[in-house]
């Protein structure tokens, strides 16, 4: 694991070689966080197996994801495709056929990952940075095309542990949902957890018209509140949770032609 330090928070991130059998086809290898710890609290982070168990489809502290978006040649036939921030894999049997390589560079408070992929005509150059300040991670992502035309579809899966009420975020755009069987609305605007405690999982759709980017204010047990603010307006834009942990994953969708790039990120102040 690589480590960022300072006199407030602890950030951990999986390295991409060492911490290989922590990875799978589902979560970018490269800036996925870990845990971030507290000087005081403890971790703050949790996971959907947290703290019992691991397995690399589940994961726990924030991953992020371009997995539902695998690259494929027009007209292939076989299994194989591009996940962008993995590699080359086999989605029929799950499998990684050929994992990317990632260059590294490492500070106190900052760490960033490049890798170059090259498939089928596909060329993608990404960069994850994971970075410290006070009490703010920001985790950024860029992408750049210099191949065929590139459907981006990623996605932040922030993995917090329950509250201790039954409010769980409120966000700055406003948000509607069907009546379900996890979640409803409060009056004072926060989602809130139906029927606790579980014993499975629920997800959510969430419809929203938003035009400005997004800010998340999530319920902690140990904090109290923490937010997130997104660089961008989310595209699909599910929340999810079971007993363990709860989680919400604002898309961020974008159709990359040749030579284009794009930069996005999130502030996460805990």
């Amino acid at each position: 694991m690589y480590t960022l330090n300072n006199d407030k928070l602890t950030v951990t991130i999986i390295d991409p070689v060492a911490d290989r059998a922590r990875l799978g086809t589902r979560y970018c290898t490269g800036g996925y966080i870990f845990m971030i710890g507290d000087e005081t609290h403890g971790d703050l982070l949790s996971g959907p197996t947290y703290p019992a168990d691991f397995n690399t489809f589940d994961g726990q502290g924030i991953p992020d994801a371009f997995n539902l978006s695998p690259l494929r040649a027009p007209g292939a036939e076989d299994a194989l495709a591009l996940v962008l921030g993995i590699g080359v894999c086999d989605l029929a049997e799950n499998h990684v056929e050929e994992w990317c390589a990632w260059q590294v560079t490492t500070q106190a408070t900052s760490i960033q990952m490049t890798t170059q992929h090259a498939f089928r005509g596909y060329a993608v150059d990404i960069e994850r940075t994971v970075m410290l300040e006070g009490r703010t991670v920001r985790s950024q992502t860029t992408v750049r095309n210099h191949g065929r035309p590139v459907p981006l579809r990623w996605f932040p899966h922030p993995f917090f542990p329950h509250p201790v009420t039954d409010e769980l975020c409120k966000f700055n755009i406003p948000v509607q949902f069907p009546e379900n069987p996890g979640y409803a609305m409060a009056a004072n605007g926060f989602i809130y957890r139906k029927g606790w405690p579980w014993e499975h999982g629920f997800y959510q759709a969430l419809d929203h018209n938003a035009t400005t980017n997004l800010i998340v204010i999530q319920k902690h047990p140990l904090l109290g509140l923490v937010t997130a603010t997104c660089s961008y307006v989310p595209a699909f834009f599910p929340i999810w949770g079971n007993a363990n942990t709860f989680s919400w994953e604002p898309f961020f969708e974008r159709s990359l032609a040749p030579k284009q790039a794009v930069t996005w990120w999130i502030d996460y102040d805990l």
